[in-house]
């Protein structure tokens, strides 16, 4: 089996995050640096986290206006999505991911009481990770549904 990837895209960052082999649980990998401004994705770092943990496709989160609509940053997140088809020809998903932020930022706030500047260190890889995770629990539940 392979490996979903998980991808939090920022104008600064990408959190990554990958799937264990059997689809149910999801890791935080790292935080790759980019610049939206300079046409720099971090694409060469991708390429490597893709061969080195065997990944089959890619899961974008999508920051949705709160009213459901597709703004500026979704848009970019999508900008992001083509560029991975492009590059790699695996395939694409997007998953809500409007509150992921403010739910890591949450838990590392209250649960680990992180400090500020550890937090700018590690929230985009646990904001990843919550967005793979809520895919694969939404695609379980699904196969759960169909049997």
């Amino acid at each position: 089996m392979s490996r979903l990837m998980g991808l939090d895209v920022g104008s600064r960052t990408v959190g990554v995050a990958v799937s264990d082999l059997l689809g149910w649980t999801a890791q935080g990998v790292e935080i790759i640096s980019i610049n939206e401004d300079e046409a720099e994705f971090g694409l060469d770092r991708v390429a490597e986290l893709v061969k080195a943990h065997d990944v089959s496709g890619f899961v974008v989160g999508l920051p949705k206006n709160m009213n459901n609509t597709i703004g500026p940053r979704a848009e970019k997140a999508q900008e992001y999505g083509a560029l991975l088809t492009e590059a790699f020809g695996l395939p694409i998903d997007y998953i809500d991911e409007r509150l992921t932020t403010v739910q890591a930022t949450r838990m590392l706030v209250e649960e680990a009481d992180t400090s500020r500047k550890k937090r700018k260190q590690v929230i985009d890889k646990l904001a990843a990770v919550m967005i793979l995770q809520n895919y694969l629990d939404a695609k379980g539940k699904l196969i759960d549904l169909l049997h």
